[in-house]
């Protein structure tokens, strides 16, 4: 599973919550965290760069915030970042620098690194989306089995138990992911691969692939 590290999937440089990674080995074991990160680190932003809304809700002011967007803490909500119209962000959420945050999108417990862009009818819940990553409109990462069981990481020799019930998608720098897709609990997408529209994503896909459908994954040239 050395494939699906966080060195391998993301560049920490572009995330405000490099802190909530290091000493850990794979992005998901940061998913338990998240609230008590943002609730020290909020704390400790600038008031120059920062304003401080409402409990625990922390909004750079290059930012744009659509009034219309609801926002529950603890939350950051990063420089130039836009969040539009009708988001809803349920609170345990970091939001990148340049991040977009679209119209009906819902974010819970997540972490978006800077540039990620979730701009229509997407779910993120209990994920981390690296640089860049982007999310076409009404893709979804799906974050609990239907059975309730809990989530594990398949890859192609070895596999995770994590210990966890709830556990959407973990996205590489720069993945694309096509309109109408299902990241199924415990996706894990290597940087730089895209996935086709209307797919259903099981498990870990290589970092430079390209997702057709189950079993029909090829290499990027």
């Amino acid at each position: 599973m050395k494939n699906y590290t966080i060195e391998n999937l993301m560049d920490l440089n572009e995330t405000i919550a490099k802190e909530l990674f290091l000493g850990k080995t794979y992005p998901w074991e940061v998913l338990p965290g998240i609230k008590d990160f943002i609730l020290k680190l909020g704390k400790s932003l600038s008031a120059d760069e920062y304003d401080l809304v409402g409990e625990n809700v922390w909004i750079a002011k290059s930012a744009k915030v659509a009034p219309t967007a609801y926002i529950n803490g603890p939350a950051i909500i990063g420089k130039e970042a836009e969040v539009r119209h009708c988001a809803f962000i349920r609170g345990n959420a970091i939001v990148g620098e340049g991040a977009v945050v679209g119209n009906s999108t819902e974010l819970k417990n997540c972490v978006l690194f800077n540039k990620v862009q979730v701009p229509h009818y997407n779910y993120v819940g209990d994920s981390v989306l690296g640089y860049k990553a982007h999310m076409g409109a009404g893709s979804i990462c799906s974050n609990v089995k239907s059975d309730k069981k809990l989530v594990v990481v398949k890859g192609d020799q070895e596999s995770i138990e994590t210990g966890m019930k709830k556990f959407g998608a973990m996205l590489g720098d720069n993945v694309e992911v096509g309109c109408g897709s299902v990241l199924n609990p415990g996706s894990v997408i290597g940087r730089n691969s895209n996935i086709y529209p209307l797919s259903c994503v099981r498990g870990c896909i290589p970092e430079g692939s390209i997702y057709k459908k189950a079993g029909d994954v090829v290499e990027k040239r």
